[in-house]
């Protein structure tokens, strides 16, 4: 059945999710906006993990044709999104092209641009969790748990670092449920010539996923890109997994029940392990892609980014 749409009576950007009235987004970008000086509003739009195709398109249409809807950004449904609606584009990203993926939706004029932000918010976030010559100085891996979009975007990211001469992890692995996403994450790899040894391993069950963290060095680092925690319950491991001495276990959520983090604060002491959530991450990625659907200029650190990071943990508390 069509969903209906109606047309935006103020400038307006769509938050496309499953959960979105969860989001802290939905509180925070009022007290952005006014410290940004946008005239603008933040609407949710939900869609049920892997939509119909018609659905999809209808989102991206009604963006498309209405004046007042300016852009979007897109969680869960990146990928399906632009599967179904890569027609209506009349621009994207070289980002988007390499993964067939949109996380933001946004107008030049008349046209409808997408792209896919992922390879620069995930690095960002990385680059703050990670010090510099982290890598070469610990000898660390790092476990990508899940073969998805965020997945791919990061690795991305450290193949154009390591392209520039920066440092890098000396191994990557990465796991999944499914043979396919392995396959397609290994085809875009080969098409780049991927510049750093990586590993794709199947681990349809979470004990796949504990067996991979008993083979890391130490101080490597382990992510949690599943989905696991937010979009649905649990975590890629088992509460026997034992993460490597000196680790960083980083979960990309930052809401939900979060059991991942769970599960390596509780080694946190033990094992020397440093504990981050998403939070770092949300905020670049919002960040990134207001700057590109109202077309203003956010800084990625200094004064002002910390001054909305703040804004942001100060709206989320008061609201907690």
């Amino acid at each position: 059945m069509p969903r209906t749409y109606h047309a935006a009576a103020r400038p307006t950007m769509y938050f496309i999710g499953v959960t979105t009235t969860k989001s802290s987004i939905m509180k925070v970008f009022p007290a952005w906006a006014r410290e940004l000086n946008l005239d603008a509003v933040i609407e949710g739009i939900d869609l049920p993990l892997d939509d119909t195709p018609e659905h999809y398109r209808e989102v991206v249409d009604f963006i498309k044709r209405d004046p007042h809807s300016l852009g979007a950004l897109v969680t869960t449904h990146k990928l399906n999104l632009y599967k179904a609606a890569h027609e209506l584009f009349d621009g994207v990203g070289h980002e988007t092209e390499l993964l067939d993926e949109v996380s933001s939706v946004s107008k030049r004029g008349d046209q409808l641009w997408g792209h896919a932000m992922d390879p620069v918010t995930s690095g960002l976030a990385l680059e703050a969790i990670v010090p510099d010559g982290y890598w070469s100085r610990t000898g660390g891996e790092l476990l990508l748990l899940g073969a998805g979009g965020s997945s791919l975007a990061l690795t991305l990211y450290l193949h154009n670092r390591k392209a520039a001469g920066g440092d890098v992890p000396s191994r990557i692995v990465v796991t999944n449920r499914r043979e396919a996403r392995l396959r397609e994450m290994r085809t875009v790899h080969e098409r780049l010539g991927f510049a750093i040894p990586i590993d794709y391993q199947l681990a349809p069950e979470p004990s796949d996923n504990d067996a991979q963290l008993r083979k890391l060095s130490p101080g490597s680092v382990v992510v949690n890109a599943t989905g696991l925690g937010k979009d649905r319950p649990g975590s890629p491991l088992t509460d026997a997994a034992r993460f490597p001495a000196d680790a960083i276990a980083w979960d990309f959520n930052y809401r939900g029940d979060l059991v991942f983090l769970d599960q390596a604060r509780a080694q946190e002491d033990a094992s020397g392990l440093s504990v981050v959530d998403g939070w770092l991450y949300f905020i670049h990625g919002w960040t990134r892609v207001i700057a590109e659907v109202f077309h203003i200029d956010i800084p990625t650190h200094g004064p002002v980014f910390e001054r909305l990071s703040r804004i942001a943990r100060d709206v989320t508390k008061e609201h907690a």
